[in-house]
């Protein structure tokens, strides 16, 4: 397990999952959460390929934070087929400020153990990482 700078390791099937996504893209989205009592980040939830946006999106918790990576399919203006691969920070207003500080804290060590992530957004209520965001962001 890598250790983060915040004191949370990651526990290496986040990893693992990830590069799953990435290579094989046997997975749509990926969502973490930190566990507190282990102090590692953990994988919470795996969409399958099937799954749409918005079952990724209803698969964030309202009031707690979480880490996710979502594998954009889009089509450019050239009609060529290419995909985005998204990191999202879910920090909710209404999570816990003691949530908020450890997932702040542990971003940048726990993105840097996903090699291959090309677009980041941070994400307080769900207009910011709507469909329309990730489309925009995605060119």
């Amino acid at each position: 397990m890598a250790n983060a700078a915040s004191g949370m390791a990651v526990h290496d099937d986040c990893k693992l999952r990830f590069l799953e996504l990435k290579a094989k893209r046997t997975h749509r989205f990926i969502v973490y959460k930190i566990e507190e009592k282990q102090k590692q980040v953990v994988v919470e939830k795996i969409g399958e390929p099937t799954e749409s946006y918005e079952d990724f999106a209803a698969s964030l918790p309202e009031n707690e934070c979480r880490y996710a990576v979502y594998d954009f399919d889009f089509v450019t203006a050239e009609n060529c087929q290419k995909s985005r691969i998204f990191f999202i920070a879910w920090c909710p207003d209404t999570a816990r400020v003691r949530s908020k500080m450890i997932y702040a804290s542990s971003k940048d060590r726990f993105k840097r153990e996903l090699d291959g992530i090309q677009v980041e957004l941070q994400a307080c209520d769900p207009t910011e990482m709507g469909l329309d965001v990730i489309q925009s962001r995605a060119n």
